[in-house]
């Protein structure tokens, strides 16, 4: 696990978190539609909560499944309170704000807020209010419910009859990042943030590890479900998260809001801060001059860390196609689209890679270093970069301890190091890059040579 005092402190106002994570299989994404739009009926969490199913008070002992998934969902996690958020007085006021009758009847909200599926498909147990509940992850449960009971069960079988993937980091970060970004099916869009709604952001590794687990990794879970340690998973969420990003720029219907590109997909700060603050600083991995507004490449920057290390014909192609998608949007939304297409064919090709990498200690200290190394070098100015950044020094320190690259002793040292990174970005609104560096020079010192 990461640092968590740490890293709860930093995403203590957030007001989403990652989707529930329980390991599934991992076939291709076409033969799993995400939840949302499965052809499965959804029975409501009634069909789990059994006191012999998913509704123990406490773990049982000596089986390959915990049996209190549904308790632990119900009682810690905040996706079973999201629907609830819609009846507070934010959300009315945002949904004032937007023209909408309510927040808890409008699908903009109810899609991410709940397992808003079409009415067709929702059993009679089935209740919207449950929130984000157990089939708005692993898919709507009509033909599986029985089956994965079964004696002759298999995962193999499950998902074959809709049960959604999750436990593969392509599949599971597609479906997180579906509310956590947005998505043709779960519009995110710079209205609704002008509208109130907080600023939302995510990483596959941190937003798993902050979620209450509902699932034990064990011998049999790994040779049921496979396994991937957390800078793979970090490594594959970066690049599914820009590649979704990416698929939302060049969608003229997602990408566009009038005369203006989609801006929620631009860095907020670019525009969003004080005329007294910090003045403009250049960053060459982005190319543009001072009054211009950018694009979020926040995750385009991790990837361009660790493809340098992983692939260096891949590095130098994607900085290029970077450097080429910065400058067309300031150009046109066609000259956007264009760029933003041939930046997505790079990623697809990263994805396949760091799935196939297994990521041992020497690709953990070069990466480690490289993250900071990043930073001294001037690309952390904007805030969502250097929140990536923190968040990936977070989960890399992780995995060198969890493979035995540090002891525990270096493990805390690096954390205490880590203290001022993490304090540096605790508030987006007050994010000074100067303070952030220096951070990292600290932290620097306290890195394995």
């Amino acid at each position: 696990m990461h640092n968590m005092g740490a890293t709860q402190r930093i995403w203590r106002n957030l007001g989403f978190l990652a989707f529930l994570v329980i390991g599934i299989s991992f076939p291709a994404m076409a033969e799993s539609p995400l939840p949302i739009v499965d052809k499965d009926i959804h029975m409501g969490v009634f069909s789990c909560a059994g006191s012999t199913c998913h509704g123990a008070a406490q773990p049982w002992k000596n089986v390959n499944i915990l049996q209190n998934e549904y308790v632990t969902w119900q009682r810690r996690d905040k996706h079973a309170k999201a629907y609830k958020v819609l009846l507070n007085k934010d959300s009315k006021r945002i949904a004032r704000n937007l023209g909408l009758k309510s927040a808890e009847t409008a699908d903009m909200c109810l899609d991410c807020h709940a397992d808003n599926v079409p009415a067709k498909r929702r059993h009679r147990t089935f209740q919207l209010s449950d929130g984000v509940s157990c089939e708005a992850c692993h898919g709507g449960a009509g033909r599986w419910v029985g089956t994965h009971i079964a004696a002759n069960a298999s995962h193999e079988n499950n998902i074959r009859n809709g049960l959604f993937p999750t436990a593969g980091p392509e599949t599971r970060a597609k479906l997180c990042l579906g509310c956590h970004l947005g998505d043709k099916q779960h519009r995110m869009t710079h209205r609704i943030m002008g509208a109130g709604h907080p600023r939302l952001s995510f990483e596959l590794d941190t937003f798993t590890a902050l979620q209450p687990a509902h699932f034990k990794v064990d011998a049999d879970y790994r040779k049921r479900k496979g396994s991937w340690n957390g800078v793979q998973v970090w490594a594959i969420g970066q690049a599914v998260a820009l590649n979704t990003a990416l698929e939302t720029l060049m969608d003229p219907k997602r990408g566009r809001d009038g005369l203006f590109p989609e801006l929620v997909l631009f860095d907020c700060q670019a525009c969003h801060r004080p005329m007294s603050g910090n003045k403009w600083q250049s960053r060459s991995t982005v190319g543009l001059g001072p009054g211009r507004v950018r694009l979020n490449d926040a995750n385009l920057l991790m990837l361009q860390i660790i493809t340098r290390h992983v692939d260096s014909g891949l590095a130098d192609t994607l900085k290029t196609r970077a450097l080429a998608l910065h400058k067309a949007s300031q150009t046109s939304y066609g000259a956007l689209a264009e760029q933003a297409k041939a930046l997505h064919g790079v990623t697809s090709q990263m994805v396949k890679k760091f799935s196939a990498r297994r990521f041992g200690k020497g690709d953990l200290s070069a990466l480690l270093k490289g993250v900071v190394q990043f930073g001294l070098s001037g690309q952390y100015v904007d805030y969502h970069g250097a929140e990536q950044a923190t968040m990936a020094l977070g989960v890399i320190t992780s995995a060198m301890r969890d493979i035995g690259a540090i002891n525990a002793a270096q493990y805390g040292a690096i954390n205490k190091a880590l203290a001022g990174v993490y304090k540096a970005v605790e508030k987006d609104e007050g994010y000074d890059p100067n303070t952030f560096v220096a951070a990292l020079r600290t932290a620097q010192k306290a890195l394995p040579k």
